[in-house]
């Protein structure tokens, strides 16, 4: 089991694994992120549209 331990911890310490980590994690942030905003801008605009529709 140790290693499981003393491999994982190389992996850890490995400079490029711990940007290549962070990097991937800093795009699912910012994809998220423009997701949540598109979704947000089109539920606005069709509420919009509908409410011109009404008025």
């Amino acid at each position: 089991m140790s290693g499981v331990v003393t491999g994982f911890n190389s992996i850890v310490e490995n400079p490029v694994i711990t940007m290549l980590f962070f990097a991937a994690a800093g795009l699912l942030v910012v994809v998220s992120g423009g997701i949540i905003y598109l979704t947000a801008a089109e539920w606005r605009d069709r509420r919009r549209k509908q409410r011109d529709k009404q008025g």
